[in-house]
């Protein structure tokens, strides 16, 4: 099926390592033009690259921290300049460090949270509606979490993943009338493919086992139906659906799970 991608003008925010470059990827299948925001330049770069190969009819890369004021602007207004408009905005940019609720305790941990995955989706969703407004169409999808549904270790996490679900659907409700539809996607548990599909100041630049170990995985996929991880590509291929124009055409306010049946919302 043409889902009806072929040179939309679409923004990956956190674009550049593990579920990111996924969706790059697989938007550069579709042959879309791609804006890709990461605050890892040479990540981004080689993404970029990566995005051409698989044929993307063109990709700019904007580097800029979402939490600063005034940074998402910049990286929509990079599409709009570049393409005139913006058909899909992805709200990707996450970070995460596992957590106890009743250990927990570090506020500034909290704040850095809630700012890169909360007020990051906050200001490019309003910085990209203008624009979508304007043309009277335009798709959103938010890459939340399994995690906003409770998951152990996962509290501030879980609870900035939950709040962008409440922002995405207020977003459906409020401009529908204006042809934008908003949608979720929760990822289960992605392991990154190997060393390339993260860069330096990616969350796993640490090492996998600092992040999720061997024994935390095996514990999961005993819950898991598919008996398997998701990937960056599931990820990627569940936002192509959600953002074609096509087959997801009277879809909005919606959410699933792509985690192999480890969360059923």
């Amino acid at each position: 099926m043409d889902l009806g991608l072929k040179d939309a003008r679409v923004v990956v925010t956190g674009g550049a390592s593990n579920i990111g470059g996924g969706i790059v990827h697989e938007f550069a299948t579709e042959g879309s033009r791609i804006v890709i925001n990461d605050i890892d330049e040479p990540q981004a770069e080689k993404v970029r690259t990566e995005a051409l190969e698989r044929g993307a009819a063109d990709v700019q890369v904007v580097i800029a921290d979402l939490t600063v004021p005034g940074a998402a602007e910049k990286v929509i207004q990079a599409s709009v300049d570049k393409w005139g408009g913006i058909d899909v905005l992805v709200n990707n940019a996450g970070w995460s460090v596992p957590g106890f609720v009743a250990t927990d305790t570090d506020r500034d941990k909290w704040q850095r949270t809630i700012e890169i995955n909360f007020f990051s989706a906050l200001a490019a969703t309003q910085a990209a509606i203008g624009p979508m407004k304007e043309a009277g169409e335009g798709a959103l999808v938010f890459i939340a979490s399994d995690a906003a549904f409770g998951q152990i270790r996962q509290a501030v996490y879980g609870a900035s993943k939950a709040a962008m679900v409440a922002l995405a659907r207020t977003t459906a409700r409020e401009h529908g009338r204006h042809g934008i539809r908003s949608n979720i996607v929760c990822p289960g548990l992605v392991i990154p493919e190997g060393p390339d599909a993260v860069g330096e100041k990616s969350l796993w630049s640490v090492g996998q086992d600092n992040v999720f170990n061997q024994k935390q995985i095996d514990f999961m996929l005993k819950d898991t139906p598919m008996r398997r991880l998701t990937t960056a590509e599931d990820v990627g291929r569940a936002v192509l659906w959600f953002a074609s124009p096509r087959a997801a055409r009277q879809v909005t306010g919606q959410m699933i799970s792509v985690s192999g049946g480890y969360t059923m919302p």
